[in-house]
């Protein structure tokens, strides 16, 4: 993102910008319309949450197969996959409200269904991954369309904090969701989650009927017309400052973020602990994702250079993780694995936003969370059955090496396509290492 015009007049915001930055972190949730939305998601997210943890887990029990939670999850994300790009194209289309209104109530009707099935003892895993696709065919519009109504919410001043809100709200439901999901696994049966994770979407819904549709600052819709997928795909073809962010975090999404697999197997196979075990590793990492995600709110831009070093530096952690033959070393792992898991997706995010026109936001967005999310139907199958075979170890290990090497690849690539080359030096006292413009190094030499 360029910042020059900033640079050109930097005397005159030099007294306020401290300020700004230091309430910046918390500053959309003055607008009423977002703070509606921000609190029926954290209730919404820590039943989403909530299921997640029961279904892996209840798979698990069904089936004692890592592959078979991966199969769920591909599930879960086959239809971003192969109906994403038409999501996005639909939400560019409608209404946001009335379309969020749609999806959360489907997805609220799935999990009162898994309720129904399991609480009554006739539950059997192909259940589960029929409501795993049905979650997945309503996050194709769902989610796009979530991302596209922050800005109607907030406006485009707002933008970037509420991004990171938002992934701190989801963070902050994670830190809750395992813990409840934990204790009525062992307590009562995972049937119990699915129903509260159905109850839990009254907030969300309850939050978008009560908003002033007067105060969105709504944005108008693309008119239905053919070809409107293809002139999606050619925008983002012709700006590499949002293919480079889809890319890299199409290969982080694909292979490094298999959690349900390795976790699960990690749990029950490796240190043989256990629900509450999973449990605890997903509340440790939504510790660091937390974490992560306040820190992105308080950041006043969203750097690919960031971007890089953060999905390095995460795959390097999962390689590490993986050769931890420690419980407790492990579960402390989780920590920092979420804070830079949590930095590449909210930097990512927020680039990508940033960078959109609006009225392609709907498409863009789209794209970007069918390449996120959507490899994980190819990722986890082939990770879920390295873990069976191989062991824990390897498949986990695996995930680290393509998001390190993904992410060196495409440092590598911008460095050479801008010019650029590294620069060695000392700052404050402290090594520092850079990368600078060839013509701006032999200048200097």
């Amino acid at each position: 993102m360029s910042t020059g015009s900033g640079a050109a007049s930097a005397p005159a915001p030099t007294p306020t910008t401290p300020t700004a930055r230091k309430s910046s972190m918390f500053s959309s949730l003055k607008v009423r319309n977002y703070r509606l939305f921000f609190i029926g998601q954290v209730v919404s997210n820590t039943g989403t949450w909530m299921q997640r943890i029961a279904q892996d887990w209840l798979v698990l029990s069904l089936t004692g197969s890592s592959a078979a939670v991966g199969i769920t999850t591909a599930l879960q994300f086959l239809p971003m996959l192969l109906f994403g790009l038409y999501g996005g194209v639909l939400v560019d289309r409608l209404p946001k409200r009335p379309t969020l209104l749609v999806t959360q109530s489907s997805m609220a009707l799935t999990g009162l269904a898994l309720a129904a099935l399991t609480l009554t003892g006739h539950v059997q895993v192909w259940h589960v991954y029929v409501a795993a696709f049905a979650v997945g065919l309503a996050t194709v519009v769902d989610n796009p369309a979530r991302q596209s109504f922050v800005t109607e919410m907030v406006g485009t001043a707002q933008l970037q904090n509420a991004v990171s809100l938002n992934s701190a709200n989801f963070q902050s439901a994670r830190l809750v969701g395992p813990a409840v999901a934990g204790l009525l696994i062992t307590g009562v049966g995972t049937g119990w989650a699915f129903l509260l994770n159905g109850l839990s979407f009254v907030a969300p819904i309850t939050g978008l009927l009560l908003m002033r549709a007067r105060e969105l600052h709504v944005i108008e819709r693309a008119p239905r017309s053919k070809g409107q997928l293809r002139e999606g795909l050619r925008y983002v073809a012709g700006r590499p400052d949002l293919i480079w962010p889809i890319v890299l975090v199409g290969f982080i999404g694909t292979f490094g973020f298999n959690f349900p697999v390795w976790l699960s197997a990690y749990a029950d196979d490796v240190f043989h602990a256990g629900a509450g075990a999973y449990s605890l590793f997903n509340t440790l990492m939504a510790v660091g994702s937390l974490i992560g995600a306040l820190l992105a709110a308080r950041r006043g831009t969203a750097r690919m250079r960031l971007l890089i070093a953060a999905a390095a530096t995460f795959g390097l952690l999962e390689v590490v993780a993986a050769l931890t033959p420690s419980y407790w070393l492990f579960a402390l792992f989780m920590v920092p694995l979420g804070v830079f898991g949590m930095t590449v997706n909210v930097t990512a995010n927020t680039a990508v936003q940033m960078s959109t026109d609006p009225a392609m936001r709907g498409r863009v967005m789209a794209l970007f969370m069918m390449v996120f999310v959507g490899g994980t139907p190819l990722g986890a199958p082939l990770v879920g059955w390295v873990t069976d075979t191989y062991g824990a170890h390897v498949g986990f290990a695996l995930g680290g090496i393509v998001s390190a090497a993904a992410a060196a690849a495409i440092g590598l690539a911008l460095v050479r396509i801008g010019g650029l080359k590294v620069s060695v030096g000392w700052h404050r006292g402290y090594p520092r290492v850079r990368f600078v413009p060839r013509e701006r190094e032999l200048a200097t030499a």
